[in-house]
């Protein structure tokens, strides 16, 4: 059976992810260190259902669904910019890197919504012990289904994303088995292993000194359809990646 989540106190947040690169909160220690009411973060849910498919996917699969937005963030200034594509370099994504992927952009009224700025500021004060902004972040909400009988929250395997930290943000689960997480010390063979399971529940890892993977979902019920929905946001404070330099900035 897979063990709980070990949940970090607010107050102790820093020096977790300074001490083990990685610290999970619960759902009300994340409206605090935003400084939003939890229902703001409840509302976003009914977005996950207009997700398009993720056309990209190298395995052939059909089970994510996606949108994707980029933002830079200067202490509590939350600055949208223009849409531009998703890029990996191949060595922290071998599966989908090297390639610029385009998808549809983040819905605007989630956007526009004060809870959303919040949300990436109060994420960005945290972002690194001492460091200041510019944050340049990355917005990814996915939705993983079992429309090909088995779902993959990370088809690349266990890895990093090429940034500074990592914020993965359980939205919501349906009738779903497995989507284990798992985080393992970039450097030894040590790790957790738990699942979220409490919508807005939140993982934050510091992508230099861990790699993560989730894995594979099911339907519990193979007649009725399954999800999980989660928002993903990256913290990168050397400008967004792009194809040309890993520093290429908007």
């Amino acid at each position: 059976m897979t063990p709980p989540p070990p949940l970090t106190a607010l107050s102790d947040l820093d020096a977790q992810l300074a001490a083990a690169g990685y610290a999970v909160l619960d759902a009300a220690s994340l409206a605090r260190l935003a400084d939003i009411d939890p229902q703001a973060l409840a509302a976003w849910a009914p977005h996950w259902n207009a997700l398009p498919p993720d056309t990209h996917l190298r395995d052939g699969g059909r089970y994510r669904r996606r949108r994707h937005g980029c933002f830079i963030v200067d202490s509590d200034r939350v600055q949208a910019v223009p849409h531009r594509a998703h890029w990996q370099p191949v060595e922290y994504n071998a599966l989908h890197g090297g390639i610029e992927r385009w998808f549809e952009p983040l819905a605007a009224d989630m956007v526009a919504d004060p809870a959303w700025a919040a949300l990436l500021s109060g994420l960005a004060r945290h972002a690194g012990a001492g460091m200041a902004g510019p944050w340049f972040v990355e917005a990814h909400p996915f939705r993983i289904d079992t429309t090909d009988g088995i779902g993959r929250p990370t088809p690349e395997g266990a890895h990093r994303d090429g940034v500074d930290r990592v914020a993965v943000l359980l939205v919501g689960r349906d009738n779903v088995k497995g989507g284990e997480t798992r985080v393992f010390d970039a450097r030894s063979p040590h790790g957790v292993r738990f699942t979220l399971t409490e919508p807005w529940s939140a993982l934050l890892l510091d992508d230099a000194r861990v790699i993560h993977e989730s894995t594979p979902i099911q339907p519990l019920d193979p007649a009725l359809p399954a999800h999980r929905d989660t928002l993903v946001l990256t913290f990168r404070r050397a400008g967004f990646q792009g194809p040309n330099t890993d520093t290429a900035n908007p």
